[in-house]
């Protein structure tokens, strides 16, 4: 490998991760900017992270680097841009938290394969909307804001006191009841539009159910799902 792009927060950043990549010094490259950095909305939103080609001098040859021990730095490395990300994505919300006056507590939940940010405080109920569509709004900004500079990607989840799972559960619920509707009447049962994630919940809580089966029809974001006793 003899040039790489990287993006990062400013220039300097941004080299600084070629030449890691690299395994050079930096008397060892030249580089390019491609793109200068600026920031959005909050500092965070809209903005775009520095972007440079970095290239090795002539005559220069990449770091020999043992793959026990480049491993290792991979494995750093993508902890410390999960790391990193989650601390953007928690001073985002807090900004938006300043502006709106609210007094919030964050809980950080760390899982295989996402992070879940648990909101905690008085009067939340503004940041849950109507089904959550608040809260899932306010989720797409900030993994938006929190992967701006950061080439790794961590599922971040924002709940508001647990709402998600009390949710999930009333789904679960409204599911094997309009279920057992559909078998008792014979017909088919259409439920209100939903979101791809709380569609899913509906699928998954009838796939096991041999009397009936489910499906998904109309165009987002009034897409429903429709409970059909099956023949």
């Amino acid at each position: 490998m003899t040039s790489v792009e990287k993006t990062g927060k400013t220039v300097d950043e941004a080299v600084e991760a070629a030449i890691a990549e690299l395994g050079v010094s930096r008397d060892q490259i030249e580089y390019e900017v491609l793109e200068e950095p600026s920031k959005g909305l909050f500092g965070f939103l809209g903005g775009k992270p520095a972007r440079v080609r970095v290239n090795l001098l002539a005559g220069q040859s990449p770091a020999a680097i043992s793959e026990p021990q480049e491993k290792k730095e991979l494995v750093s490395a993508a902890g410390k841009a999960t790391a990193d990300s989650v601390e953007v994505a928690k001073t985002f919300l807090q900004s938006i938290f300043t502006a709106m006056k609210l007094n919030v507590k964050i809980e950080k939940l760390t899982g295989e394969e996402q992070v879940t940010l648990n909101l905690r405080g008085e009067d939340l109920g503004i940041l849950i909307g109507k089904h959550g569509q608040t809260l899932d709004a306010l989720q797409y900004l900030t993994n938006l804001a929190a992967h701006r500079d950061s080439d790794e990607r961590v599922r971040i989840i924002i709940d508001v006191e647990d709402y998600r799972k009390r949710r999930e559960e009333t789904l679960v619920r409204l599911a094997q009841r309009l279920a057992d509707r559909a078998k008792l009447r014979g017909e088919k049962v259409v439920l209100e539009p939903m979101s791809p994630h709380e569609r899913k919940i509906i699928h998954t809580a009838l796939q096991t159910d041999q009397r009936v089966t489910t499906f998904s029809e109309g165009e987002e974001p009034f897409r429903k799902v429709v409970i059909t006793p099956k023949r």
